[in-house]
């Protein structure tokens, strides 16, 4: 029995609810970004996510952006809060863009790593959720477990975070993200936490909830790609990872497959470095990737949830098959304003718990 959903366009509003307590932008038309003519070419460096998430952006943003702004684009991929925290505490910023998930995004913001972003840059009408001072919601993203489904048959792998946390059920090696965000999440609703009551978290009946699976968690995973490779090579039987990975990993062939039974829902961001050396190309960038044909341009080769509604219409139906049910009950979305006062704590407990 396939693990995928049926296709559900209602789930283009999936995460009005989670950006509801967010700042909003003013509303309004987008302001046009200057043609090719009348811009100076130059350069900026973006800091996203590897593997076939790269791919995605570099032909979906990066070369189009060149091709009509002449503007070259360097990716480095995994975002680190930690290297642009003294990136600007030095003043020595060498980041332009900086793609981050909820939790990055709003703890940047509070410590004051990047600049406003103006409203009139964007069509914040057709935003999934409302833009924040110095964020824009980039897209909606789909976490959960996969496994090898040539090993693992129906009924032979866990599909919910407790049956991740059931080892004598399923047993066999597992990753875990190397982050407090998702992860504690993840140990929460193993534990018996109803999604809805799940924030404020319980930070400690989480770690120990951990506890319990620690012996079993193989790889700490802090490359993405990892989520899904270790997976293809045997070297853990279950892991979790994005529906996005997944989808690529089908597509090459990959006996991999994905559970949409529960799932961990989030924002991801962009966002653009105090002080970036590059920041005008950097903002028009921005408004570039926000553009409906860019966002389902992207979304073909990431399978989540453009931040722009108009972008799902012009997105394929095999595609939108892939994105998550945001009213299933057993969901929970990210809450990143509860992340922004507790992220930097919190990362540091878990890096510690981690090597403990």
């Amino acid at each position: 029995m396939s693990s995928n959903p049926k296709s559900d366009l209602p789930r283009r509003k999936f995460l009005q609810g989670a950006g509801a307590t967010l700042l909003s932008g003013a509303i309004g038309a987008p302001m046009l970004i200057t043609s090719r003519k009348s811009m100076a070419a130059g350069n900026l460096v973006m800091v996203s996510w590897g593997g076939n998430y790269h791919q995605g952006v570099e032909e979906a943003l990066a070369k189009p952006f060149e091709k009509e702004f002449g503007v070259h684009v360097t990716l480095v991929d995994t975002p680190d809060l930690a290297k642009v925290k003294a990136q600007v505490m030095t003043n020595n910023v060498q980041w332009d863009v900086f793609d981050a998930v909820g939790p990055m995004a709003m703890t940047g913001s509070k410590n004051g790593y990047w600049e406003p972003l103006d409203p009139a840059l964007f069509n914040t009408k057709d935003l999934i959720a409302p833009m924040t001072r110095e964020a824009v919601p980039f897209y909606g993203f789909t976490g959960g477990i996969c496994w090898d489904s040539s090993k693992f048959p129906d009924g032979k792998h866990p599909q919910t975070f407790a049956d991740y946390w059931d080892f004598k059920k399923f047993p066999g090696h597992r990753t875990l993200r190397n982050r407090a965000s998702e992860t504690l999440e993840m140990a929460l609703l193993a534990d018996g936490v109803p999604p809805e009551k799940l924030y404020p978290l319980d930070v400690d009946r989480a770690f120990k909830a951990l506890d319990r699976i620690k012996p079993y968690v193989s790889n700490w995973v802090d490359q993405t790609p990892q989520t899904v490779t270790l997976v293809e090579t045997g070297q853990v039987d279950f892991s979790y990872t994005y529906s996005t990975r997944v989808k690529a990993a089908q597509d090459a062939k990959k006996p991999i497959d994905f559970s949409f039974k529960q799932n961990i829902v989030g924002l991801e961001y962009l966002v653009v470095l105090k002080n970036a050396p590059n920041k005008a190309n950097a903002m028009k960038f921005v408004q570039f990737a926000m553009r409906p044909d860019r966002q389902a341009a992207l979304m073909e080769y990431l399978i989540n949830t453009p931040a722009s509604r108009s972008a799902l219409t012009l997105m394929k139906p095999e595609t939108r098959k892939w994105l998550s049910d945001p009213h299933s009950k057993m969901n929970v979305v990210s809450n990143d304003l509860w992340w922004a006062d507790h992220y930097d704590e919190l990362t540091l407990r878990f890096k510690e718990w981690v090597l403990g």
